[in-house]
């Protein structure tokens, strides 16, 4: 089996580079924890992520950066390891939408909200990053923040400010969407901002209401946060003094820094090692959640995945149960885009599983043989967010592919290079030069926005979202619209279901597997409530 030639360079480049800088942040980092509570967690990006506002680095940057230092005006609640997260208030106390006209909502702020500068949170910070993410034309547009947050608020028209605690939020059209995608959308400060007078300046110093505070950041080395201890939600001021994140992107660097006790808690332990860190009295904490790890095929004109029976052989020939196996248990083989027994998974008459004699005869039907292979390239990054274990993965569905009359390479890159490779449709020059005709990127499938519309509606083709694929579907197209504008959550949750049958139905994707976002915990860190998100809430840590 053999990569495209980028592989085995990216391995070693990350693994000397995590070795290098972890060893010399940890090293202060040691000193630090020593006297005072300090969290130190090992996260699988290569750098810190982005401190303006909205982050960057997927989302584990959402995770220790965004609902670190900010808040949306709905948020997620993540107090439960037993039961799907669901919305609740946020910045927002309340919010609904003009029974007369549905591109209408009014949401009722949360009054007595102080910024970390001691600033109260208003209606004109909510206009303010409403423009910073989709008015190109403002002053304090930042690309780099909407890059991360446009395609997660499209439906947004405009937002008008009614009073002090009240905004307006115009669509373009009527969405039953709405506050899952605000939840994404978080607030700095616009008097900070207006301070500092650039993104640039604000991201060394960055203001949010959030339960911790920026202290420090190092590129590339660590990001140490206080506890904000006046917090707006009481239940949620944090029980550590301080936490500090450590990008170590390489999973054998995280694990030694863990058994070494440089580092509390890291993310996705490398399987093998696990069996290693339960011995050392490491707690391993799993938990499914709306993940989804699958290849996203191009169906620009002239792609090899235009051919269903294409589509339909990748997915008859990838042994999902082998994987699992690969990474020690710690996945949920696939069924489809959503995870076996989920809400919306329908009824879909096309079954995955390992079939490898099935998918040979699909290709053979498609005009292949072992002597005239199909070539197909994938886009693959060296570990990230929600990634799993990417390479040794690959390895594994690029042998079984080999074996069904493919002929499979990779293009391999780093988290955030293939996140930005995919911010453009499958038929740019630069993806078409490539070789490129399908991508792997971890995705979060938890509200019907994020796991349906933004991957398979026309309008979502980059830069409009995230349907790097191209999908044009006249099926999938009526049932996203009809599911987007049925308030009524059952019926909405029925349409979805037939949505999600189709889909599986033409094997619009190979779907792989579901994380079960597994981390490892020294012994002495306490109080952590793994919920069933891509989120997590630090604030309850304590350690011992």
């Amino acid at each position: 089996m053999k990569f495209a030639r980028a592989t085995g360079s990216a391995k070693f480049r990350w693994g000397a580079v995590a070795g290098g800088l972890a060893a010399a942040a940890m090293a202060t980092a040691g000193v630090a924890a020593a006297q005072e509570k300090v969290l130190r967690v090992g996260m699988t990006a290569a750098d810190i992520p982005y401190a303006a506002g909205q982050p960057d680095q997927g989302f584990e940057g959402f995770r220790f950066m965004g609902y670190m230092l900010y808040d949306p005006l709905v948020l997620w609640d993540l107090s439960s390891a037993d039961k799907p997260a669901a919305l609740k208030p946020g910045l927002a106390e309340s919010w609904s939408v003009d029974a007369a006209d549905k591109t209408k909502w009014t949401f009722k702020l949360r009054q007595g909200v102080k910024y970390h500068d001691g600033g109260e949170f208003t209606a004109d910070d909510v206009v303010f990053n409403f423009e910073v993410n989709r008015d190109t034309k403002a002053k304090h547009y930042d690309p780099k923040q909407a890059a991360q947050v446009a395609t997660r608020i499209p439906d947004l028209k405009e937002v008008r400010k009614v009073d002090k605690y009240t905004i307006e939020i115009i669509t373009h059209t009527p969405t039953a969407y709405v506050p899952y995608e605000v939840s994404f959308w978080f607030m700095p400060s616009k008097a900070h901002y207006d301070k500092v007078g650039s993104w640039e300046a604000f991201a060394k110093a960055p203001v949010g209401t959030g339960p911790w505070k920026l202290q420090r950041v190092v590129p590339r080395e660590r990001a140490e946060m206080a506890g904000n201890k006046d917090y707006w939600d009481r239940d949620r001021v944090p029980k550590v003094d301080r936490v500090i994140l450590l990008p170590i992107p390489e999973a054998s660097a995280r694990t030694a820094a863990l058994l070494s006790r440089q580092v509390d808690w890291i993310e996705a332990p490398s399987p093998d090692t696990v069996p290693r860190l339960k011995q050392a009295g490491m707690q391993i904490i799993t938990n499914g959640y709306p993940h989804n790890w699958a290849i996203a095929p191009s169906r620009a004109p002239g792609s090899p995945w235009n051919d269903v029976r294409v589509r339909k052989a990748a997915n008859l020939c990838v042994d999902r149960e082998g994987i699992n196996k690969l990474l020690g248990g710690l996945s949920l083989p696939a069924k489809g885009h959503m995870p076996p027994g989920d809400l919306w998974f329908g009824k879909p008459s096309f079954e995955l599983g390992y079939r490898p004699d099935e998918a040979r005869k699909l290709m053979a039907e498609a005009g292949f043989s072992a002597g005239k292979k199909q070539p197909i390239k994938i886009a693959i990054s060296t570990s990230g967010s929600g990634q799993m274990q990417p390479l040794p993965m690959f390895e594994a569905i690029q042998a079984n592919l080999n074996e069904c009359f493919f002929s499979v390479t990779a293009e391999v890159m780093e988290w955030n290079a293939l996140t930005a490779f995919a911010r453009n449709p499958a038929n740019h020059p630069d993806i078409v030069k490539a070789g490129v005709d399908s991508v792997i990127i971890s995705r979060a499938i938890q509200d019907p926005f994020s796991a349906f519309d933004r991957f398979f509606l026309p309008n979502r083709i980059p830069p409009g979202g995230s349907n790097w694929g191209m999908v044009d579907d006249p099926e999938y197209n009526a049932l996203i619209q009809k599911a987007s504008q049925t308030f009524e959550l059952e019926a909405q949750n029925a349409v979805l279901g037939e949505l999600h049958a189709a889909l599986v139905n033409k094997a619009e994707w190979i779907w792989i597997t579901h994380d079960v976002n597994p981390r490892a915990l020294a012994r002495n860190v306490k109080g952590f409530v793994q919920a069933k998100s891509w989120f997590q809430d630090l604030t309850s840590v304590t350690k011992d």
